[in-house]
């Protein structure tokens, strides 16, 4: 079966796996970074069916130039059973969307998708607050690793999905003994007349963890009243980087955090650990950003 994927090519390399694969953005930012580094290495895109996953882990479990991959829909979680290994971040998520081979052939999964969306966030965790609440729309593969990442710092929350059983499944897998709440997708659709204070000393955040709002997906259904003051509004779609959401909450003056902060984020983690070195981000990731807008 390995004829089924692109041959090594004869350096160190890593890749992002899915099906389907050709739009992820993955390849643009690794390959910039091995640019900057001046690294004798590559990171490319491989088209990995369901079916083709276990010949895919077993051809490359093998090959001494292979750093490893990222993950991507539909195999973050069907991967699990097929490694030797879970980092502790993996397990809790329940979701892998890196693995990293060892010298012996051993493949480790981990989750960089709560490193890579808390970054942007890490000034204001490293405050006191009365109170951190967020409230989350999606129940998939990004919206466990959000949750995971919020409750470990203390936010109570509340997950809107079409199915509200899924989004308590996922609340009592990850935190079980959490004051957090469910909603339908609906509430957050139609407007409130809450009477939010001012909320200060607090922090709260409006997350979009769901495909909606992203091109070729329907919009998301979301009234702002429904965001309190001092809100930070994130949406981690990345197609279009300015999504409905963000543009509206920053009209009304919200602080707000596009997807491609995540995208980055977590895919510099993941960077060093197939490659050995931080990536180079002094810019602020511009240059990358003007990369993948353009």
């Amino acid at each position: 079966m390995s004829a089924a994927f692109t041959p090594s090519p004869a350096m160190p390399y890593a890749e992002v796996i899915g099906d389907p694969i050709a739009h992820s953005k993955s390849p643009a930012i690794h390959n910039h970074w091995l640019g900057q580094l001046g690294l004798d290495a590559t990171y490319r895109a491989q088209h990995v069916t369901p079916d083709q996953l276990g010949d895919y882990l077993a051809t490359r479990r093998h090959d001494p130039d292979w750093r490893g991959c990222n993950v991507t829909m539909p195999h973050k979680q069907a991967i699990i059973p097929l490694l030797d290994r879970m980092e502790i971040g993996a397990e809790l998520v329940g979701a892998v969307n890196t693995v990293t081979r060892r010298h012996n052939g051993a493949l480790i999964g981990s989750n960089t998708d709560v490193e890579g969306f808390l970054e942007p966030l890490e000034a204001e965790l490293g405050e006191t607050h009365y109170f951190r609440m967020a409230r989350i729309i999606g129940t998939g593969g990004a919206a466990r690793a959000i949750i995971a990442g919020l409750a470990d710092r203390g936010f109570t929350l509340v997950v809107a999905g079409r199915d509200t059983a899924k989004a308590q499944a996922l609340l009592d897998a990850i935190d079980p003994d959490g004051e957090h709440h469910v909603a339908p997708l609906e509430h957050f659709a139609q407007p409130t007349d809450f009477p939010f204070d001012d909320r200060e000393g607090c922090c709260d955040l409006v997350v979009n963890a769901s495909p909606l709002g992203m091109r070729g997906q329907p919009p998301l259904a979301f009234d702002l009243s429904h965001v309190p003051p001092r809100s930070i509004v994130y949406d981690i779609v990345t197609d279009p980087r300015e999504t409905p959401l963000l543009a509206a909450a920053r009209e009304q003056g919200f602080r707000t955090i596009d997807g491609l902060a995540m995208l980055i984020g977590q895919a510099a983690t993941a960077f060093e650990r197939f490659f050995g070195k931080a990536p180079p981000r002094s810019d602020g990731d511009v240059a990358l950003r003007a990369i993948l807008t353009s």
